[in-house]
């Protein structure tokens, strides 16, 4: 296989002003990310990711069969999870469960709508494996939109939402409103996973919102640090993974999940070394 048809940067400068609003997003969805990821790290909720994921993708699927927003569709779809999975509280049983049931309902929605949709190709192909190089003027502004509102609100509930992901007992104990911030946090998550979806599609949105958390986790545990290592790297795996699809033509989302994968290796590594040798602290 020649190497170049992967990784080509023959028309590199050509391209790049081409995509000047993919790249914007790209840095909108990164620092959305970043900003969110930690908490669900904390919430230990990687797992409700994938399951809203797979609802926003059904909501895109249907929208586009019916010649909607897909963008609204995906928002409708994600919000719809949030708010089941909101209601249900910290339990993680009972919450996985759902999640369970949830997934392939979606899934198999969003595979039928999209068996009857007689359009184009692409499209189709676009809500699994992400389409942000054709994100238009309208998109980009719905975007921004969500993320000024998910970073205000997220700004707003930080303090208590932090204490009640990491001692949910002493923070009921405190008075703490446990369900309503589940679900404040829930609806957060599935409009961040519905623009997401937009990025790297239904079926690789972890490596967006979750891995790069990951990644910070290996090397801090200071909730701040953790929280601007995040956004970091979210970010350069979004736009990395935009600059480097552009000569070969290929989608996005391979080079933003293995930019992601990358990223959680090098920092992988260096979590091992400093267990290795006995470090008694983080990195950061």
């Amino acid at each position: 296989m020649d190497f170049s048809t992967i990784i080509n940067f023959d028309s590199f400068s050509q391209l790049v002003p081409l995509v000047r609003g993919s790249i914007v997003a790209g840095i909108i969805l990164g620092v959305l990310a970043g900003l969110i990821g930690p908490m669900i790290h904390a919430r230990d909720l990687a797992f409700a990711v994938h399951g809203t994921s797979e609802l926003s993708f059904a909501g895109a699927a249907v929208a586009l069969f019916f010649g909607a927003s897909v963008t609204n569709g995906a928002v409708i779809g994600s919000l719809v999870a949030a708010l089941i999975l909101g209601l249900l509280g910290v339990k993680a049983a009972e919450r996985n469960a759902s999640i369970g049931i949830m997934l392939p309902f979606g899934m198999g929605i969003g595979v039928l709508f999209l068996s009857l949709y007689k359009g184009r190709s692409s499209n189709k192909f676009g809500l699994l494996t992400g389409q942000i190089v054709a994100v238009d003027t309208t998109e980009l502004r719905t975007l921004i939109t969500v993320a000024l509102f998910v970073a205000v609100c997220l700004g707003i509930i930080w303090r208590p939402l932090l204490f009640a992901s990491v001692d949910p007992e002493a923070a009921k104990a405190r008075g703490v409103p446990m369900r309503f911030l589940s679900i404040v946090f829930m609806l957060l998550l599935g409009l961040t996973t519905a623009m997401a979806v937009q990025l790297v599609g239904a079926l690789l949105v972890l490596s967006l919102l979750i891995t790069p958390t990951a990644a910070a986790a290996k090397v801090t545990a200071h909730p701040l640090a953790m929280s601007l290592l995040s956004i970091a790297f979210a970010t350069v795996s979004a736009v990395g993974g935009i600059l480097l699809s552009l000569g070969p033509g290929l989608p996005i989302s391979p080079y933003v999940t293995t930019v992601s994968f990358l990223i959680y290796l090098v920092c992988l590594g260096l979590g091992t070394l400093r267990q290795r040798h006995g470090w008694s602290r983080r990195i950061i």
